[in-house]
């Protein structure tokens, strides 16, 4: 009879119980052994697996968070005549602090969402080795699953293409960027939305998802770029050493030092336009003070072609006035006396 019964009191995978069952006969004891012994094992065992994974996952977090706070870009040393580069300056000691908490901020939301999902899956196999039906629970969570990504693509998409840009450090808070649909300084950055105002003073909202490519105009260095119109009688080769020339006395001065990173660079003729021949000259400059080296620039310009003669050509126009073509025309059209006419008169 006992030979016949081939499916046992305990399940398959069960040898807690088919264990005790083999040592003592009793069904109740293997029953009681596999719930007092084998199921918190099994508990147990998936909750050591669990941790271990969030732990592994949390460390390859940590790792890069520790790259985005080094920034996407090297912190570049400039020399200035052949000594060493001028410590950090408060705007940047401000953004490698910024740079930090935000990858901080990114690293404690990444190892948050590890968590929630590891506690879903792991407490879901756990209350299925408790005998509790799962089915209903997955079958909840996919019908949940697709509506939220049907309903919300585009929040989704918003979240994470905010989570790439700041892990990547594309900008933050203080930059001036160029996001296609605005221009100008970065207030707030939110995983779904940035927040710029531009030089009117206008505010714009742009949902991350909706950047396509940025232009970070103040991000590791910048370059104050300056064109300068002379007129076709000048001597380029006199104009370009009077450039040189200026564009060295600002590299030179103490005022700048520090703002002017590299020796200025004349590159010479860039365009022949109608009224004067341009020529360009480049200043490599700290964040953010590419504008005001520019304006300081074509101040000190000015001031030497002045002195020096320089001439910067104004535009010239031909003015053509209707009413003196309509005189002409009608002094055309008048008959002329004869000669015979004009004796006998």
């Amino acid at each position: 009879m006992f030979g016949l019964d081939t499916s046992g009191p305990c399940s398959a995978g069960e040898q807690i119980c088919q264990g005790a069952m083999d040592i003592t006969g009793n069904e109740t004891v293997a029953h009681t052994a596999d719930v007092l012994i084998g199921k918190p094992l099994a508990l147990l065992g998936l909750l050591l697996l669990g941790l271990v994974i969030r732990w592994v996952l949390h460390k390859l977090v940590d790792r890069v968070v520790a790259r985005a706070e080094g920034g996407v870009l090297p912190a570049n040393r400039f020399t200035r005549h052949g000594k060493a580069a001028p410590p950090a300056s408060a705007r940047d000691m401000v953004n490698a602090t910024r740079r930090v908490q935000r990858a901080k901020t990114m690293g404690d939301l990444l190892k948050s969402i590890i968590t929630g999902i590891l506690v879903a899956i792991f407490g879901t196999m756990m209350l299925s080795e408790l005998g509790v039906n799962i089915a209903p629970i997955i079958a909840s969570a996919g019908i949940i699953g697709l509506a939220l990504g049907f309903g919300a693509q585009s929040l989704v998409k918003d979240f994470l293409s905010g989570i790439f840009m700041i892990l990547e450090d594309q900008y933050g808070v203080g930059d001036v960027v160029d996001v296609g649909e605005a221009i100008g300084t970065i207030e707030a950055v939110s995983l779904r939305v940035t927040r710029l105002r531009d030089l009117n003073g206008t505010v714009w909202y742009v949902p991350n998802g909706e950047i396509l490519r940025v232009g970070n105009m103040s991000q590791n260095w910048s370059r104050a770029v300056v064109d300068v119109g002379v007129g076709y009688g000048e001597d380029l080769a006199r104009v370009k050493r009077v450039l040189q020339e200026v564009a060295h006395d600002l590299w030179e001065d103490e005022d700048f030092k520090g703002v002017v990173i590299e020796e200025p660079e004349v590159t010479g003729v860039e365009a022949l336009a109608p009224e004067s021949i341009t020529l360009r000259v480049l200043l490599k400059t700290a964040p953010m003070e590419q504008w005001g080296v520019a304006r300081e620039l074509r101040q000190r310009i000015k001031a030497r072609f002045d002195h020096e003669g320089i001439e910067i050509p104004l535009p010239q126009r031909v003015i053509w006035h209707r009413e003196e073509k309509a005189a002409q025309a009608e002094a055309d059209a008048a008959p002329q006396p004869r000669s015979g006419d004009s004796a006998t008169a």
